[in-house]
């Protein structure tokens, strides 16, 4: 890993006394149905801006809580959610984390996740591996659909879709071991690269949401895309489908199997 790399990760790291401190994480904004945002966010976002302008200069940001406009799919940005779980930090969740992954050129060439909470930051570098705390990681490669632990966003921006989408979340449920949920996107699929998930799905997700876990993921041998299989946009919303390699076909095929025409499907 080159030392910018190394440099960024402690740069993010070193944001710990903004999201630790709890008077900014209750001074919360409403940003629409569910969506909220803190100062932590606002103070994060802020400091990594600023920080990863000096690491890099010429390389734009794309960040949640700023607007995003005349992107450049052949450019160069960070991808930045300064708070991934904004929601679990006000109810001190401890499930938020801090998700940034460098895009160039149409794909994500580096990615870092870290969870402040339990100390646990993921990396990976584009053809590289995966790694937790400094210690490669391998998704499960659980093989059997019926013996796997699946997690699910229930898309709570989009409440409108709750009627067609749950009943998809049930036909899953039924024919997995059991669901876990944690609220936060970058976790889920930094969870299903250490193994302790096995899939992972969700409608319209952010650039944010899954840039970096979605590397993180894929070197750590899994598999990721749309429900649609159009391959991951990066600069724009998505749903996505995420899995070990063998059971990534199955999900797919179980969500499919109920009716998606009325969802919002990218």
């Amino acid at each position: 890993m080159n030392s910018v790399y190394e440099n960024v990760i402690g740069l993010v790291h070193s944001a710990d006394d903004i999201i630790f401190d709890k008077e900014m994480a209750h001074a919360v904004s409403i940003k629409g149905a569910a969506d909220y945002v803190t100062k932590v966010d606002f103070a994060v976002q802020e400091y990594l801006r600023e920080g990863l302008a000096r690491l890099t200069p010429d390389v734009g940001l794309i960040s949640e809580e700023q607007e995003n406009r005349d992107l450049n799919p052949k450019g160069s940005y960070w991808i930045l959610d300064p708070i991934d779980g904004t929601t679990n930090l006000i109810h001190d969740y401890q499930m938020s984390a801090v998700s940034l992954g460098l895009y160039e050129n149409g794909q994500i060439v580096f990615g870092v996740v870290y969870n402040p909470f339990m100390k646990e930051t993921w990396h990976a570098v584009r053809s590289q591996g995966s790694y937790l705390n400094g210690k490669q990681i391998h998704v499960s490669h659980r093989a059997d659909f019926d013996s796997s632990v699946i997690s699910f966003g229930a898309a709570p921006y989009d409440k409108c879709f709750a009627a067609q989408l749950f009943p998809i979340m049930q036909h899953v449920y039924e024919s997995c071991a059991d669901f876990r949920r944690c609220a936060s996107c970058a976790l889920d699929l930094c969870y299903a690269a250490t193994g302790r998930i096995d899939g992972y799905f969700e409608l319209n997700l952010k650039p944010w949401d899954y840039a970096a876990g979605s590397l993180i993921l894929t070197e750590a041998g899994g598999k990721i895309d749309t429900f649609r299989e159009k391959g991951l946009p990066y600069l724009q919303n998505t749903d996505l489908i995420a899995a070990t390699p063998e059971l990534y076909a199955r999900l797919r095929e179980l969500i499919l199997e109920m009716p998606t025409d009325e969802l919002k499907l990218y």
